[in-house]
């Protein structure tokens, strides 16, 4: 009977068009209300503690990180570079644009910083140079999938609050499963452009390189300082944070001088709005899992999937399969933060590693983030690029369900993430 209020006042609140977070609350009042322990001060300590945590603080720093990077030529630099180096190769306008993804993923954390940044930046170009818009911008959306993967990634920093699991360890999990899903995108879209008939760029001389590479150069240092840090303990994930936030200032401001003292209100502004609605999802998702442990939910659903725990590969198709169905209809946020809990004891009674278990977590739910129709990806590609929504998804399907295969490759094969893991954390 608990799941059925937990699940039914949840889904019904969203059904009405509440917001997210609020029925997160009404869920937790719920479940209150069942239990007979309603108190509006249990409510508001859970809320006030959620948001209460060293580790969140990543986020608000992350978050600046990459409106500073967008708006103070750092993204653009980036995207240059990669230009000079792939984009004399047929279609490489493509390969440019999975390039950057994966540069600036391992700067933001962030899909829908970088996916505007690369929409705003290269959608144009690739229009420009004859390839369909639609496979561009749905290439472009499949390219944001791969920020919170590779780190730093706000969704391992949310995972690791949520599940106990060490945020470094997640970091550095992160790395190889991100270059997975690239090396997946570049197959596909060699597959998809291989019979076009366009004429490439010229191929750049070693000096343009050169001189691209050292204009890139101070924010291709960023992801390098991040993770040699990482590895080494010189700084934890929250302080990484401010390290990316604080240098990315440094550079736009300084080096490159592209931010100006009077654009720093509105970075700064569009980061603390950005911040303020993950951090009260965060909060309001803190109460139901107060509640969820306290009604002992997780106990009663690993009874219920107690003839997968046998099979852990079996048990992590079906928690993907899971985990498929709800981000069609949730974002990535609240699906973390509402099924971890939930999910963690479980995984943990059928031995999987949680750290494993986070990075096939935070892929999947990374995937959603492009899966219609909420696609949250897809809005901001289809938004930046003036672009039917429709047209966008129509594009990204063939991305999408390669990232998928090679999700479920890595379910069948975990040495593919746990091996060069552990060679790094070690």
């Amino acid at each position: 009977m608990t799941i059925i209020v937990f699940l039914g006042s949840l889904l019904a609140s969203m059904a009405l068009g509440i917001p997210i977070a609020f029925s997160l609350l009404i869920c937790g009042a719920a479940l209150m209300f069942h239990m007979n322990m309603m108190d509006a001060q249990i409510l508001a300590q859970n809320i006030m503690e959620g948001a209460n945590s060293f580790p969140l603080l990543a986020v608000p720093f992350f978050m600046l990180a990459g409106e500073i990077m967008n708006t103070g030529g750092l993204s653009r630099r980036i995207v240059d570079f990669a230009m000079a180096l792939v984009g004399h190769i047929r279609g490489g306008l493509g390969y440019v644009t999975i390039l950057a993804a994966c540069i600036l993923s391992a700067l933001s954390g962030s899909a829908v910083a970088d996916a505007a940044a690369l929409t705003a930046l290269l959608l144009p170009m690739m229009v420009k140079a004859g390839h369909d818009k639609a496979r561009s911008g749905g290439l472009i959306a499949a390219c944001g999938v791969i920020g919170p993967i590779i780190p730093p990634s706000i969704g391992f920093v949310i995972f690791g609050v949520a599940g106990g699991v060490s945020i470094t360890k997640l970091f550095l999990a992160g790395i190889f499963p991100g270059i997975l899903l690239a090396a997946g995108l570049w197959v596909t879209w060699w597959w998809l452009t291989r019979k076009e008939d366009l004429e490439p760029p010229a191929r750049r001389s070693k000096g343009e390189v050169w001189a691209a590479f050292k204009s890139a150069g101070w924010a291709l240092t960023l992801p390098l300082i991040i993770l040699v840090g990482l590895r080494l303990g010189v700084f934890t994930p929250t302080e990484a944070a401010v390290v990316a936030a604080v240098f990315a200032l440094f550079v736009a401001s300084v080096i490159y001088k592209e931010l100006k003292f009077s654009q720093l209100y509105e970075v700064f502004a569009a980061a603390a709005k950005t911040t303020a609605v993950v951090m009260f999802l965060v909060a309001a998702a803190m109460v139901s899992a107060w509640l969820i442990t306290v009604a002992q939910l997780p106990d009663q659903i690993v009874s219920l999937l107690q003839p997968l725990l046998d099979s852990p590969k079996l048990l992590m198709f079906a928690i993907m399969l899971l985990v498929m169905v709800v981000g069609t209809a949730m974002d990535m946020t609240p699906t973390i933060l509402i099924l971890t809990p939930v999910l963690m004891p479980l995984v943990k009674a059928a031995g999987i590693d949680p750290v494993y278990f986070g990075v096939m977590f935070i892929i999947n739910n990374s995937i959603g983030l492009v899966t219609p129709p909420v696609g949250t990806v897809l809005n901001v590609v289809a938004g930046v690029g003036r672009m039917k929504m429709d047209e966008v998804t129509r594009g990204v399907m063939p991305f999408m369900i390669v990232q998928f295969l090679v999700m479920f490759l890595m379910v069948l094969f975990p040495d593919l993430v746990m091996v060069p893991a552990k060679l790094l954390y070690r």
